[in-house]
């Protein structure tokens, strides 16, 4: 069998995909979404869910991004359901870089409150992209079941979510202010605070937060 060029290309590119070197990855990602090719996609889709080099995995993604939605979507839907963090985790990335939300009924509370917060953090994000409009008080609702779960960045990254919903998230931060947890309420607290005020600091914002959930107690933020 003759190999054409276009071939030898296409397995020259699916190799330097599986590299040992990070450097040749990288490359072979930016080829693969420079020069798109239903081939690809699985490939693709395979290394995400192992690769351990940020930067390459962020080129996976955007090399996906590139390939046709009705390829990369079923694919990408499969993988949330992966047994492996990693996999479910930029799956879910993936998908909020595409954008099309008819993936939005694989965003379930089992993602939103998944036990590794990398893949929760990657389904709140995902979620705020791909809520339809009209369902963002009820995904508000899911989303702060996490108040209070986590260090700085897990904090910081369900903050940003709910700020992105805007005023859909006003109830439930109210509700959580009133919470018997201190660290829900301060949370809680902060995410007003940054709704009210983008610019607002998250450090300045929590720490403040803290001193008044502590402070006043449960129902007693002195509103």
């Amino acid at each position: 069998m003759t190999v054409t060029g276009q071939d030898a290309d296409g397995v020259r590119l699916l190799r330097g995909l599986e590299d040992e070197r990070s450097s040749v990855r990288l490359r072979a990602a930016l080829a693969v979404g420079s020069t798109p090719d239903p081939r690809f996609v699985p490939a693709l889709v395979r290394r995400c869910a192992v690769e351990p080099e940020f930067f390459v995995r962020d080129m996976l993604t955007w090399a996906l991004t590139r390939h046709p939605v009705s390829l990369t979507l079923p694919a990408l839907l499969d993988e949330v359901r992966s047994d492996h963090a990693q996999a479910r985790s930029q799956a879910l990335h993936t998908l909020s870089k595409i954008g099309d939300r008819r993936a939005w009924p694989a965003i379930t509370p089992a993602l939103l409150s998944d036990a590794d917060e990398e893949v929760a953090r990657s389904a709140w994000r995902a979620s705020v992209v791909l809520v339809p409009p009209g369902e963002e008080e009820a995904l508000a609702a899911e989303l702060a079941k996490g108040l209070g779960r986590g260090g700085r960045e897990t904090r910081l990254s369900l903050s940003q979510a709910l700020v992105t919903l805007g005023d859909a998230v006003v109830p439930v931060l109210l509700a959580s202010t009133a919470a018997p947890d201190p660290l829900v309420r301060a949370h809680a607290l902060a995410t007003e605070r940054l709704l009210r005020d983008p610019d607002a600091g998250f450090e300045s914002a929590i720490e403040e937060a803290k001193r008044v959930a502590v402070l006043d107690g449960p129902g007693q933020e002195g509103r």
